[in-house]
């Protein structure tokens, strides 16, 4: 059986490429497709492959201004040559999930999320403030397009995974699809407690991990922060540093991106981590429980799939600073079992991953030619 992986781009390793990751050992005979690829920004298992590359990865500055190409994005996946494939799995939050298979294979999207900034959050990455006025207006008809282009091709998938209870309410709302939720896979192997419970120290002290961009809102945790007067983490990098630098200071410090030894250890000796935006899934929450650590996350989206209020994390009601302050102080006061957290992180473990995959695969190919979920 031939097998073909689909990936929007591979220029870093967030929650995206580590399900990837994981396809990839499933599938160690796959073949990997991608819009744009940056060799050294994924893991070894991702690296070794053969990537094809679609024609967008050959334009200027691609690498880091991928989506400035975006109106590009549907001719360049439909080129992808499938033909010869009898499996295709897409992992996409965005366009992998439209590339065009032939009429005997099947293919598996396991999906990410709709295309946010087609859909609904369009104002986050395009609105006024971020690419000026006359840049928003030209790019809200495009933009209108291509989630005219997502719903007319979400029929090339034969079956949808959804990442979280809210993508599966996303997929129903945007391509009016059933789908079937596979939690992403986390590394609970590697994360894990420290041997003896380490803290740092009396007073209390937060961690956010993301890359910074707008929706993630890091802004509110470093102004929630402040606001508690406790000392906050920031580990990642992205178009927001320079905005996030001016928050900095004070016990709120931005240390730019870290290995994942450096992170592991940020875990374990956190008060809590924050999840501070509306995720989709959020995969920086597990990795934290799977250390023995609680999180403190918006009430919405993925956290609600991840995080159980008053056992293994706080959930705060709001996206505002007086709730999010209020969610850490209240997460200061509580005596956190590490077990118990432990316990629950491990639900969400690579090796579920794996049995939940391969079951669906083999449901798949034994459907019926031309069956729809």
């Amino acid at each position: 059986m031939r097998v073909a992986l689909i990936h929007d781009w591979l220029t870093g390793m967030r929650g995206g490429e580590k399900a990837l990751e994981v396809f990839c050992e499933i599938f160690p005979s796959a073949d990997l497709f991608t819009l744009v690829y940056l060799p050294g920004t994924t893991s070894p298992v991702i690296e070794q492959r053969a990537v094809t590359r679609s024609m967008i990865h050959w334009l200027p500055m691609a690498g880091r201004l991928y989506r400035q190409y975006l109106p590009l994005f549907p001719i360049a996946v439909e080129q992808f040559d499938l033909d010869g494939y009898d499996l295709v799995i897409s992992t996409s939050h965005c366009a992998a999930k439209s590339v065009v298979a032939n009429g005997r294979a099947r293919h598996l999207c396991y999906c990410l999320t709709p295309m946010r900034y087609a859909w609904d959050q369009f104002d986050a990455y395009f609105g006024p403030e971020r690419v000026g006025t006359l840049g928003s207006t030209i790019l809200r008809p495009m933009l209108a397009g291509l989630a005219r282009w997502d719903r007319a091709t979400e029929g090339r998938v034969h079956r949808y995974l959804a990442i979280s209870q809210h993508v599966a309410r996303r997929i129903a709302l945007y391509y009016n699809r059933q789908s079937t939720l596979v939690y992403p896979p986390v590394d609970t192997e590697y994360y894990q407690p420290a041997f003896t419970e380490a803290m740092a120290g009396s007073q209390p002290t937060f961690l956010v991990v993301s890359a910074l961009v707008p929706y993630k809102r890091v802004d509110l945790a470093m102004m929630a922060a402040r606001q508690a007067g406790v000392s906050l983490t920031v580990v990642g990098n992205g178009p927001e540093r320079g905005n996030l630098e001016r928050l900095a200071g004070d016990g709120i410090e931005l240390l730019g991106w870290r290995s994942d030894d450096e992170i592991r250890e940020l875990y374990r000796t956190a008060t809590a981590t924050i999840l501070p935006g509306e995720e989709d899934f959020g995969i920086v929450p597990v990795e934290a429980q799977a250390c023995g650590r609680p999180v403190i996350a918006l009430g919405r989206g993925g956290a609600l799939d991840t995080v159980i209020d008053g056992e293994t994390g706080v959930l705060f009601d709001e996206p505002t600073v007086d709730s999010l302050a209020t969610g850490m102080r209240r997460a200061a006061s509580i005596a956190w079992d590490p077990a118990r957290i432990r316990r629950h992180a491990e639900t969400f473990s690579r090796a579920r991953f794996v049995r939940e995959i391969q079951d669906v695969v083999g449901d798949t190919l034994s459907a019926p030619a031309g069956e729809r979920w």
